[in-house]
């Protein structure tokens, strides 16, 4: 690892109590104008997911809608809670083809997408060191006052997220500030994501409030509207 890297693992908890987890879960309200865009007003506002801590995989509960999602890269399945199949797709990515902002969504998309976002979001900064991942830091940015560190991360091609070259900056505590990326699945949208309000769960260090807007020119945040809104209550870990 290199130094900020190293760094950021240790201030959210380090890898030698993250090495001990399996998977992570989360009660969460995620709301925003991108679920508006899609024609998915609402579908996250009350949901329970768990994310694994050791390979992608990321199960959802929609906590009032009698159903749940298991994503994994090369297949997403949707059931009711009884385990009866509502809906499955093999190699589900292919079906973004040709998407962009505007385009519709339906519940395999929302749940694709949901599933790569929200299992990198809580595997962040500790997933940077698994093999085939390439980091780097580049240029320091000042926000608010603060010096951010910048790690540039190049995901390996057989993990899915939102696209292969994201940026963490890190604030001087070692901490998460904001993740910058674009949306391949969404016409190359760009997305910086804000984490705030951390909690310590069982020595993991976790930013429970997640704010997401879209960025132009030299990442310069576009202050309206909120795309996403991600507010964690119950966080558990086993």
């Amino acid at each position: 690892m290199n130094d900020l890297l190293d760094s950021a693992v240790a201030a959210h908890g380090g890898l030698d109590r993250w090495n001990q987890i399996n998977s992570i879960a989360v009660d969460a309200a995620i709301t925003g104008a991108l679920w508006h865009v899609k024609g998915k007003v609402d579908a996250l506002k009350d949901v329970r997911f768990e994310a694994d801590t050791k390979r992608q995989l990321l199960t959802m509960d929609y906590v009032s809608q009698d159903k749940q999602s298991v994503f994994e890269p090369s297949r997403v399945v949707i059931k009711r809670r009884d385990g009866a199949l509502i809906d499955a797709r093999d190699e589900p990515e292919r079906s973004f083809d040709g998407h962009q902002l505007e385009t519709p969504w339906d519940d395999i998309h929302l749940a694709y997408f949901g599933g790569e976002a929200l299992w990198t979001y809580l595997n962040m900064p500790f997933l940077y060191t698994w093999p085939g991942f390439a980091t780097e830091e580049i240029a320091p940015i000042e926000v608010d006052g603060e010096t951010w560190r910048r790690l540039k991360v190049t995901f390996p091609e057989h993990i899915k997220s939102h696209t292969r070259q994201q940026i963490s900056c890190f604030g001087p505590d070692g901490l998460l500030r904001r993740h910058d990326f674009t949306i391949d699945v969404i016409g190359g949208a760009t997305g910086m994501l804000y984490a705030t309000d951390y909690r310590n769960v069982d020595g993991i260090i976790i930013p429970t409030t997640r704010r997401g807007y879209a960025w132009h020119g030299d990442y310069q945040r576009v202050p309206e509207p909120l795309l996403v809104a991600i507010d964690m209550g119950a966080i558990t870990t086993r």
